[in-house]
């Protein structure tokens, strides 16, 4: 019996339809979830590999045109479009996935898809069949890269090919089925003139943030989760000379650097027999051999944080990390506890003092109420006095607390009148400062 054959025998015996002439909404559903059963059982009958796109596309095309009639021309399309993108993509994500607009992607179990649009979170239709058919996009997505997800292992962190961050969670962990978070990345970089056409920066902000990187200023970007540390950090880097050799360290691999002298280095978990992790730290102590210019770490979070200070202390000025805090006062004290993290037994004016050392700017990154992502701080570390770390705020944004027509937040970028001491290291690598930026 050939595949239309067997088609037809799904096809609903009473014919009922409704006062319009379509197939009542049940049959329907199921009538198309049938034929990418069928369809994708006549693929797995043969070579998987020897079948290319688009004879999975005619052979949908096919089987919809002559089976399903009773619905209109662009409700068949989406049909066929649903079925491909189950077959050969990542299913009801597909339409997501190429929305600019959307930034963030949150699967809470199969019937609850959340989306996040200019910094506000929306529920979306898109719905999945079952929990099957999401751990099955899961599947797809961490196999294209060599992880694995199962009731043994229910947790992972993953990429897609154009560098959006992934991480899965399923049961028995998670109790509201299998749940995905996709982080998406736009395909070209962001620039340093958006940043200020979108108002997360002022001009004169970038130009001392591009005069400290050029001048190899240790930089930690802070800020919380989907602040916009990442996309800074590809900004910042940006502003690194074409002839420097420059590693990257992360978690997984989603900076977008354009410069030519470029290695990039991923962790790896642990396999099934829990063997062959390579961790962060790991691959920061081994970017000290490697001869670079610049170190930069996706994001420091644990132990790696001690080699990343002390890297940033023997010679390998210009590193770029971000961490999770909510000030800079924050930070240095997240800093300690990851310092810590690495178990060595370190008093704590001595981390302090290697903090004070090794780190020149932090950058504060935050995500207001409004949803727009804004640098709120920039300040320098300028010394230790007894126990006490000394900040000064160079540039920071001053909100009134009050809304405009659009409904975000009033405010302006100031500087605080404060020349940085790190002016002279910048002026000593070469770099020019201008003083107005100051005032």
């Amino acid at each position: 019996m050939g595949l239309l054959d067997k088609i037809e025998k799904l096809k609903d015996p009473s014919g009922e339809q409704g006062k319009d002439g379509a197939v009542a909404v049940d049959s329907f559903y199921e009538t198309r979830n049938n034929i990418h059963n069928l369809v994708l059982g006549e693929i797995n009958k043969q070579n998987h590999r020897d079948i290319e796109n688009d004879l999975i596309k005619k052979l949908i095309n096919d089987t919809v045109n002559e089976h399903v009639r009773e619905v209109g021309k662009a409700e068949k399309q989406k049909i066929i479009e649903d079925i491909y993108n189950d077959i050969t993509g990542y299913g009801p994500l597909e339409e997501l996935l190429r929305d600019p607009d959307v930034s963030e992607i949150m699967v809470n179990g199969p019937e609850r898809v959340y989306i996040e649009k200019k910094g506000k979170i929306f529920l979306s239709p898109i719905k999945f069949r079952d929990d099957e058919h999401v751990k099955n996009v899961i599947d797809r997505i961490v196999s294209a890269i060599g992880r694995h997800i199962d009731e043994a292992s229910p947790m992972v962190d993953a990429r897609l090919k154009d560098g959006s961050r992934v991480n899965a969670i399923i049961p028995p962990i998670s109790l509201v089925g299998p749940v995905l978070t996709i982080r998406k990345f736009s395909k070209k970089p962001i620039t340093y003139s958006q940043l200020i056409e979108w108002g997360s920066a002022s001009p004169k902000m970038l130009l001392f943030l591009e005069a400290c990187v050029k001048g190899k200023l240790n930089i930690i970007v802070a800020g919380g989760t989907g602040s916009g540390k990442t996309t800074l950090l590809n900004v910042l880097s940006s502003f690194i000379p074409g002839n420097e050799r420059i590693v990257t360290i992360e978690d997984a691999a989603e900076l977008q650097l354009n410069q030519e002298h470029l290695v990039r280095l991923e962790s790896r978990p642990a396999n099934l027999e829990g063997s062959g992790q390579i961790s962060i730290r790991d691959l920061v102590r081994n970017a000290l051999r490697m001869r670079p210019d610049r170190i930069i770490v996706g994001e420091v979070r644990s132990g790696e944080a001690l080699d990343m200070l002390q890297a940033m202390n023997t010679g390998h000025d210009g590193s770029l990390t971000t961490t999770h805090a909510n000030s800079p006062r924050d930070t240095i004290a997240r800093l300690e506890t990851m310092v810590m993290m690495a178990g060595m037994e370190l008093p704590q004016k001595a981390i302090r003092e290697q903090i004070c050392s090794a780190v020149n700017i932090i950058v504060q990154q935050s995500r207001l109420p409004d949803g727009t992502r804004k640098i709120t701080n920039i300040t320098e570390i300028v010394g230790i006095e007894g126990d006490v770390v000394n900040m000064s705020d160079i540039f920071r944004y001053e909100t009134k607390g009050e809304l405009d027509g659009f409904g975000r937040f009033k405010g302006e970028f100031k500087a605080t009148g404060f020349r940085p001491k790190c002016i002279d290291k910048i002026i000593g690598n070469g770099v020019m400062v201008n003083n107005e930026w100051f005032k």
